[in-house]
């Protein structure tokens, strides 16, 4: 296997911490993509320099550290690009800092879906969480409650399960069983609650005529559970938080946020930047690490 290719985000969080200490704690080709001046990477690490100056100053919004995590990403690209890693495993960055140094992007999903020349969300790519227990696709990522609930749409819904049909099966060799949460309370109690539901149910009709195993709406507040217990395969959530929430207090060690419909195996873990208590050497690793394994582990279901 190539390496993989390992970005260390925003330097001023706890990316250099977590990606090193989990590099030493497991053995797994990697080639590492940041500042040599903001991170002091250990002896042994395969490490690629994008630059930037010194001394590091933790917990700080600043262009040039945004400026950085940018060089990381697209040197870490280009190494995937021409062959010499494969999958991409990204460290946090921080929005703000990579917005002040010039980002259009509100984060990693959209960037390299760009990069990608992907355009349509839930149709070309879609964020995706992966933990043993529970998986899910999100309708809609970096949006106001109020606009991603007015958002959903049919022709989407269709769309992200034909995505997360496909991905799935490239991952884990056949097709997954997916069910669609509603976002009213009880699915809507049949428009007593609300009239998402009736959108919801025409995407999930329009799946099943294309041959997909998909049912729904199901109540948010019990499909995640009967996913868990192994009921489903993929829970497609309505919003951001309606998956997170679940994913984060059932398996926030090892889960991994991965970008579906890219040409390569792009995952993060799943939280972020941590400027609280970066430079503290107190960052727990262990996200990391699941990361890093899961991605090895899968790199082969996208190799050209």
């Amino acid at each position: 296997m190539q390496p993989l290719a390992i970005t260390l985000g925003d330097p001023s969080g706890i990316g250099a911490e977590i990606v090193f200490q989990a590099l030493q704690d497991i053995d797994v080709p990697a080639r590492v993509f940041g500042s040599r001046a903001l991170a002091n990477p250990p002896g042994g690490i395969d490490f690629v320099d994008v630059g930037g100056e010194g001394p590091i100053r933790y917990g700080e919004i600043d262009a040039a550290y945004g400026r950085v995590a940018l060089d990381s990403i697209d040197a870490a690209l280009h190494a995937i690009e021409a062959g010499h890693c494969s999958a991409l495993v990204t460290a946090p960055i921080h929005k703000q800092s990579v917005a002040l140094a010039g980002s259009p992007f509100p984060g990693h999903t959209e960037l390299l879906a760009h990069r990608a020349g992907l355009q349509r969300y839930a149709h070309d790519y879609a964020m995706y969480f992966d933990s043993p227990k529970l998986k899910s696709a999100l309708l809609s990522v970096h949006l106001p409650l109020r606009d991603a609930v007015s958002a959903i749409d049919a022709d989407d819904i269709a769309g992200l399960a034909r995505l997360t049909s496909r991905e799935y099966r490239r991952l884990y060799g056949q097709a997954p069983r997916i069910a669609v949460a509603g976002v009213n309370p009880h699915a809507g109690e049949g428009g007593k609650f609300g009239d998402e539901e009736r959108v919801i149910g025409r995407g999930v009709a329009r799946a099943r005529d294309e041959g997909l195993s998909i049912s729904g709406p199901h109540p948010a507040d019990t499909v995640f559970l009967a996913a868990s217990r192994g009921q489903y395969d993929v829970v497609l959530a309505m919003y951001h938080d309606q998956a997170l929430i679940p994913i984060k207090t059932m398996a926030f060690d090892e889960s991994v946020n991965m970008t579906i419909g890219l040409p390569y195996l792009r995952v993060s873990v799943d939280h972020g930047t941590a400027f609280d208590i970066a430079g503290r050497g107190i960052a727990d690793a262990a996200p990391m690490r699941y990361a890093i394994r899961w991605a090895a582990k899968h790199a082969g279901s996208y190799k050209k």
